[in-house]
Formats: C-alpha cells, structure tokens, sequence
C-alpha cells in the first residue's frame, strides 16, 4: 500500500495540524530571525525602549492637544516637538505590532476558523480557563520525525536523542531531588518535547531502570498539554492494520484497527469479505442520547420524593430543558428518569450532543439545572456531579436496558454459499454454536451485556485508532450477536445490537494526528457542518458493522475448528525476540 506523504503547508487552515504549524512556524522564524540580526541590545531592552516611546508619545500628545482645545488653537499647526511626537507615536506602533501582531493574529485565525462545534464546549469540563492558549494542534509534526535506520538484525533504530545540556543537568537534579516538581516543567520551561525530556531522564536516574525502546522524538508533545495526557515521558508504539472494504448501507468503508493481537485484523477482514460478497449490512440508530446522573441528598426521603416529582412533571420540563441548553449550541436535554435509594435522588439526565461524544457536554447542562433546582429546593445538598447512575465506564444494566450515547442495530444476511467457501462452514453449526455459546454460555456466566464473541476486541481496537476513549469499550461493548436461519434454511441471518456506544469525531483523541487521519480514512473527520451529530452517528454504524463482521468470522473459526490453527500461524513469532533487544 502507498504511504501518504506528509501533510503540505498547502492544507487548508480547518485541518487539525495547521493551527499548531503555523504558530510553530511564526516562534521559529521569530527565533531564526533575532538570531540572524545582531541587534546593538538586547531583545528585552529593546520592547522596554519602545514601550515606553509609545505610551510617552501617546501621553505627550494627548496633553498638548488638550491644551490647544482649551486655548482654541489650531490643531493642524503642529510644532517640531509634536512632529517628533508623532513620528515616534508611528514607529513604535510599527515595531510593536511587527513584534507581537503577527504572532497574535495567527493565534486567533485558526481558531476563527476552526470545525463549526468549539472545541470547549463540545468536550471540555468547567475548568475551561486553566487550559493553555491557543488551539488543539496535531500530535504528529512530520518535520520532527527522525529517520529510521535498518539495522543488521532487520529492526528499525530511531534516530538517536539529542544530548542533554548543563541547564538540562541542572533541571534534571533539580526534579531527582524533589525541589523542583515534574509536573511544573512545560510551564517552567515553555518547551513540552524538552520537559518530556527532561522527566524522561530525571525518572531513569531515580528509579535506577531504563526507559530504552519507549520512543521520545517524534511526537508533538504541544498538541496533548492539558488535553490529553499530563507528564509524558514518551509514547507508545500500537500498529495500526485496516479491514475491508466494508459494504454498509450501500457504501464502502475501510476500518482502521489499532490492536497488538494477532489474527484479530486478519479475521474482521474476512467478515467484511464474507459481508460484501453477501451484498452487505444494514443498520438502524435507534437512539443517540449521553447521559449524566448527579446524586443529590434531602433530610427526609418524603422531601427527596418531591424533587422525583418535580423533574419527572411533563410540565417542568420545559423550563428545566432551556436551562440545560443554556450550556452548548449542541447539547440539547432529551429526557430525565430519577431513582430513590432512602433520602437520595438519582437524576439521569439525557441529551444529544452533536458530533461530541458529550460527557462534559452534558456534565455542564446538569451543573445549571442544580444550580437552578437550588431556588426551589434550597435543602438540596448535591454530593456529586456523578452518582454512577449514569453509568460511565463500568458494567451497569441502566445502559444495557436505556441505552447510553448510540444505539445501533447491524444486520445482514449471509448467502450459504459463502458461508462454506469463505467461511469454512455450514449455517446450522453457526446457530448452533451461537445458541450455545453468546446466549446460553453468557446467560450461565451471568452475563451483563456480554452475549457476544467479541464484540469489545472490534471496539477497543476501533477506539484506540480513532482516539476514542478506550475506557468506554466496558459499556460500549455490550452485545448481543443474533444467529438464525432464512430463506428456508439455506441462508443466515445475523445481527449485533449494541445499545451503548459512545463515540465522538471531536474533541479529546480525535484531535492528534494519527486519530484525525484514521478518521479522515473513515470519512468522518471533525464536525459536520450541514448536519451536526452525523458523523459520529455514521462512526457508530461503522463500530457496529465491524463488530458484525468480527462475530461472523470468529464463529466460524470455532465452528470449524480453525481458531487454534489460526493463531498458530498468525499470533506466534518464529523470532528470537531476546536477540533483537538490547539489555
């Protein structure tokens, strides 16, 4: 496959890269340029030099023109002093706004014209003002990418890392002992790849173990800061395979899969395979609402009683739903379901969240319905913001039952003679073995959304390419894979229903370079401007037919007793591996 060069300046300026690049780009310039010039002083006197020219111009003149409008003299007539004043007033503001002015405007271009939903709003928390400045840019800068070197042993080498320097020494001694912190360094240093760096080094001395073969250079270590990741020390190297093309709804998609497991890509292909040549899958959203749940506590159960009623009160709602909508241009309330546990109210808060995923979307809704319900019910004390009713991130029957984020439907039918050429089997073992395995097997387990093969290998692998949150394959993965015969027998019908999937195209994740471009593979990259909440509608479709196409080949690798043999030959390495790693 043809490799992609990397993004040209010529991009346009909605790509995620293009903000970072183009500040990036105006720092250095600014830096080769000061370097170039010699300057007769140095830079900081300079700025004070203008400075204080401006602001003494500007004062001098306002008090002249103050006097000639209280002795009703003429303004035009202008003396050399003021002439002097004038032409310093100009070269000041010549030279502060060449200085500065550049460096401001394509700070805020980008951000004026970046993907229609606003990164803040969309997937941010309240502590929005604690983020550094200055728009998400992209993880990757292919300008810092170091060149790989084969080695004797057919491994890749990466360019080796830039010798420390004695401030560097300094700043490493410093944080081994304990006097500076590690997490202070971006803000101390301004420079986030040499506090990687620096951390990096200062961990190996204290801990006494190496960190060799976690990569350090190449990687834009700007584009996480407050976002994404606190205190990196490097990052780590996923493979990144594709499965497909994938025939849904009429259309073709190629999946990209981040997995360290092999056969997992090998064998979601052959699902796709045995899918397109069945004339493809079908889908239906049947729900597409996040949810929120904050825990509340009254002196009396019969007072938490009167909050139930009031919030579930078709009438009120219309109220409560113009103060949840105050916080989002997107997020918008659906519904609330309250539980009583004693004198505690449980308040499940539902609501689209366009393109987002929309936790913190629907976090900030909830936080101005508390605050409005205080009026009312000033003996409310709210303990959390979550109650763990929503539920985020654990096995709970409210999203299996309710749904939480997408819920989505994939079917298809399988044509027999596919089942036996492609898939090695016949369609009465598969509903057998289905029947057994994903519905009685899990039903013995006590399963809890698991009545499936696999389905959590598909999403995770998915979600880590796609920068998602890993953390939500627990509740996106429920599902149930569906297995029975058609068409007289003869044909299979199979489908997953998977009730709570949550994805977003913005925000978080999906914003670093390698993300973006897996998801511009996809085709649903960022917002959508003539149709919020598509794409990452269209996303979840997409999670639910690779998941559909998963289930269809694993099955069929137990049903004939291939799945051994299978990992045999792809999950195992005839390599010596301790000849390949250096101590």
């Amino acid at each position: 496959m043809e490799i992609p060069p990397p993004p040209s300046k010529a991009m346009s300026s909605g790509t995620a890269g293009e903000p970072f690049k183009s500040s990036q780009n105006y720092r250095n310039n600014l830096k080769a340029s000061s370097d170039a010039v010699l300057l007769p002083l140095p830079l900081y006197i300079t700025n004070g030099i203008f400075f204080t020219l401006f602001f003494s111009a500007a004062y001098f003149l306002l008090h002249r023109y103050r006097e000639k409008i209280r002795t009703s003299a003429h303004l035009h007539l202008l003396s050399l002093s003021e002439i002097a004043a004038i032409v310093s007033l100009i070269a000041s503001v010549i030279y502060l706004l060449g200085f500065f002015g550049i460096g401001f405007l394509v700070s805020i271009i980008p951000r004026a014209s970046h993907d229609h939903e606003d990164v803040w709003d969309v997937d941010d928390n309240a502590k929005k003002d604690s983020r550094p400045p200055g728009p998400c840019p992209a993880a990757i800068d292919y300008s810092l990418v170091p060149p790989v070197v084969p080695c004797n042993n057919g491994t890749a080498n990466a360019a080796p890392l830039k010798p420390l320097s004695e401030d560097d020494e300094e700043i490493i001694k410093s944080v081994v002992s304990g006097s500076t912190p590690s997490y202070s360094l971006e803000a101390k240093l301004g420079d986030c790849r040499r506090a990687a760096a620096i951390r990096r080094e200062a961990l190996q001395r204290s801990s006494g173990r190496s960190l060799e073969g976690l990569p350090l250079e190449g990687f834009d270590y700007d584009s996480i800061l407050g976002q994404c990741c606190e205190m990196p020390v490097g990052y780590v190297q996923i493979p990144v395979g594709i499965a497909g093309p994938l025939l849904l709804d009429g259309k073709e998609y190629t999946v990209p899969m981040a997995t360290t497991e092999g056969c997992l890509v090998a064998s979601t292909n052959r699902g796709c395979k045995a899918i397109y040549s069945s004339g493809g899958a079908a889908t239906v959203l049947l729900r597409d609402g996040m949810t929120r749940a904050p825990v509340v506590r009254f002196g009396s159960a019969s007072r938490a009683a009167q909050l139930k009623f009031f919030l579930e009160d078709p009438l009120n709602f219309e109220s409560l739903s113009l103060v949840f909508n105050r916080s989002s241009r997107f997020g918008r309330l659906q519904c609330i379901k309250c539980a009583i546990a004693g004198k505690n109210v449980y308040m499940r808060f539902s609501c689209s969240t366009g393109d987002a995923m929309g936790m913190n979307m629907v976090s900030k809704g909830v936080q101005n319905v508390l605050d409005f319900l205080q009026s009312d019910f000033p003996d409310m004390d709210v303990i959390g913001i979550s109650g763990n009713f929503c539920s985020d991130k654990k096995p709970a029957a409210v999203n299996w039952i309710e749904g939480r984020g997408k819920s989505v439907v994939c079917e298809a039918i399988i044509k027999e003679e596919v089942v036996r050429k492609v898939l090695k089997t016949s369609v009465a073992a598969l509903v057998e073995l289905n029947m057994l395995k994903n519905l009685t097997g899990s039903a013995v387990a006590g399963a809890l959304g698991g009545f499936n093969a696999h389905a959590s290998n598909i999403v995770s692998a998915i979600y880590i390419a796609t920068g998602q949150d890993p953390a939500q394959n627990v509740e996106s993965s429920h599902c149930i894979t569906m297995m029975e015969p058609v068409n007289h027998g003869k044909d299979l019908h199979i489908s997953v229903t998977m009730p709570s999937i949550e994805v977003g195209t913005v925000g978080g994740g999906t914003q670093l370079a390698s993300q973006s471009a897996c998801l511009n593979l996809v085709g649903v990259k960022g917002a959508n401007k003539d149709s919020p909440g598509s794409n990452s509608r269209l996303l979840a479709t997409i999670v639910a037919g690779s998941v559909l196409a998963g289930e269809l080949s694993l099955m069929s690798a137990l049903a004939a007793g291939q799945l051994v043999n299978s990992h045999l030959k792809y999950n195992r390495s005839s390599k010596d591996m301790s000849k390949m790693i250096s101590p």
